[in-house]
C-alpha cells in the first residue's frame, strides 16, 4: 500500500495542483493531508474546494480552526510580528467563505489508518495538542512516541519533512507544500510505502511556479514579508 502525505498547505493552490499532479504520476492508492489547508497566503476557498473535492482524508491544522472562527477587530496597540500575525489571521477570515469555514470546522483532530498490518495515527501537530511542534530529536517527540498506542505518527505543522524510528515505532513529518521551511521554494510531501509490517518512507520535491503566488501576495493586503519568505523557503 502506497500512502501520500500532504500537509500544510497554507491557501497555495499552485503547489496544492502541482503535488496532486505529481501523486498521479506515482501509483498512490490513498491521500492524507495532516492539515492547515489555509492561513498566510490568497487561495484559501480554491485549496478547500480541491481537498473537498477530491475526498481527501484530512485533519485540522490549527490555521483551519483559527480561520473558522471570528476575526481580531482591535488590533490598536499591536506592532511588528505580533501585528502581522493578526493581519494574516483576518486576511484569511475575510476571504475565505461561510461554506469553507463550514468544512474547516468539520475536519476532526485527527484520524487513525489501517495500513496493511499497521495502524497509522494522522495529526496535524501532535497527539497531545494541535500547535504543539514534533520537531526532529526533541523532548516533545520523544514523549508523544513513548504515548503512541499505534504503529506510525504522521504529523506537520513544522514545516520541515523527515522520518525517525522509535524502536518499532515510526514518527514522519509530511513537511509542507504551501509554505516549505527547508531554504528552497519547491513542496514537499511523504510517501508511505507499507508491506504487511514494514514502512518504507519518501520525501518528495516539487517544483512549481510560485512566483505567480508571490505576485499575488505583492499585490494583496498582506505583510510583504510573505512574499520573500515564499521566495526562500522560510
Amino acid at each position: 500500500m502506497r500512502i501520500a502525505v500532504i500537509s500544510d498547505i497554507h491557501s497555495n493552490i499552485y503547489a496544492l495542483e502541482a503535488v496532486l499532479a505529481d501523486i498521479e504520476k506515482k501509483d498512490i492508492d490513498l491521500i492524507l493531508c495532516a492539515g492547515d489547508l489555509v492561513g498566510y497566503h490568497t487561495r484559501p476557498n480554491e485549496v478547500v474546494e480541491l481537498i473537498r473535492d477530491r475526498q481527501i482524508l484530512c485533519v485540522k491544522g490549527n490555521h483551519d480552526k483559527v480561520i473558522s472562527g471570528n476575526s481580531i477587530t482591535d488590533t490598536s496597540g499591536m506592532e511588528g510580528k505580533e501585528l502581522q500575525k493578526f493581519q494574516i489571521r483576518n486576511y484569511g477570515i475575510s476571504k475565505t467563505t461561510v461554506e469553507k469555514k463550514a468544512f474547516l470546522k468539520s475536519l476532526p483532530d485527527e484520524l487513525t489508518i489501517q495500513a496493511e498490518e499497521l495502524k497509522l495515527k494522522l495529526v496535524h501537530g501532535s497527539p497531545r495538542l494541535i500547535t504543539e511542534y514534533l520537531r526532529m530529536d526533541s523532548e516533545e517527540a520523544d514523549l508523544a512516541m513513548k504515548e503512541l498506542a499505534e504503529d506510525v505518527l504522521v504529523c506537520g505543522h513544522t514545516h520541515l519533512a523527515y522520518f525517525k524510528h522509535y524502536g518499532k515505532k515510526l514518527l514522519v513529518n509530511a513537511g509542507s507544500i504551501g509554505k516549505p521551511k527547508k531554504g528552497t521554494p519547491d513542496s514537499e510531501y511523504v510517501i508511505l510505502e507499507v508491506k504487511g509490517k514494514d514502512v518504507s518512507v519518501f520525501i518528495e520535491n516539487v517544483s512549481y511556479d510560485y512566483e505567480k503566488l508571490v505576485k499575488e501576495l505583492e499585490n494583496s493586503e498582506l505583510p510583504a514579508v510573505l512574499a520573500e519568505a515564499l521566495r526562500n523557503g522560510k
